[in-house]
């Protein structure tokens, strides 16, 4: 894994755009560090959109609607509760300044789980072309950053996107359906999406957010990949 330092005040939004384009993105080593370092793994997680796996415990709480789901309705505060999960956290307060300035340009989205009107979790991430760039997830309930992600993949398989990037993998992500693949791989599956025609509002159009469409939708996709 490669690591270059820069001083935030030398990288922009329009710098990590570049980055992500060409499989690099920031980090930090806390939140008060005053430097951002250019990550570019030799081995990187994706969720192929065929390969999520959703069990049936994951499938009833979907189907039930417990979590309202929302989009970019608090993205800053999504932001705010990954960078807090933890003791020690990559995500520096200039990195939280980036994200929501990607946010105002429409670059950078949050899909939200709410529990009786207070957010219990949800993810956040950066948009280019067809590739979405998976930053963080949280939970305060039981499946509610799960469910947030299901959401997500539904929304992309829709929007036309190729690409699921989660930088890297975790038991809870491989869980999920996480795989790694190789610099290599990763940068013919970049490349491929950052010339697709996605957009990321389309599901809001066509599409309601109730459990059984988000099922459906993923269960298509798989079925789709058998033949």
């Amino acid at each position: 894994m490669s690591r270059r330092s820069l001083s935030p005040d030398g990288i922009t939004p329009e710098l990590m755009l570049r980055a992500y384009s060409i499989g690099v993105f920031p980090m930090a080593e806390s939140a008060h560090d005053p430097w951002l370092h250019w990550i570019e793994p030799r081995q990187r997680g994706i969720i192929p959109f065929d390969r999520i796996h959703i069990s049936r415990s994951l499938a009833k709480v979907i189907r039930t609607n417990i979590f309202e789901i929302r989009i970019n309705s608090n993205f800053n505060g999504v932001v705010e509760e990954c960078a807090n999960m933890r003791e020690t956290t990559w995500i520096s307060h200039r990195l939280r300044e980036l994200y929501s300035a990607l946010h105002e340009q429409g670059f950078a989205h949050s899909v939200e789980a709410y529990f009786n009107d207070e957010l219990v979790g949800g993810l956040f991430g950066i948009t280019l072309g067809g590739a979405f760039f998976g930053e963080s997830m949280f939970h305060k309930k039981t499946d509610a950053s799960k469910v947030a992600l299901a959401h997500l993949v539904s929304r992309l398989i829709i929007g036309n996107f190729r690409l699921l990037d989660t930088q890297f993998i975790t038991p809870h992500l491989a869980s999920l359906g996480a795989i790694e693949i190789d610099r290599s791989a990763y940068l013919t599956h970049l490349d491929q999406a950052l010339m697709s025609d996605s957009y990321f509002f389309a599901f809001d159009e066509n599409n309601t957010h109730h459990g059984d469409d988000i099922l459906a939708i993923l269960s298509a996709v798989k079925e789709s990949t058998q033949f």
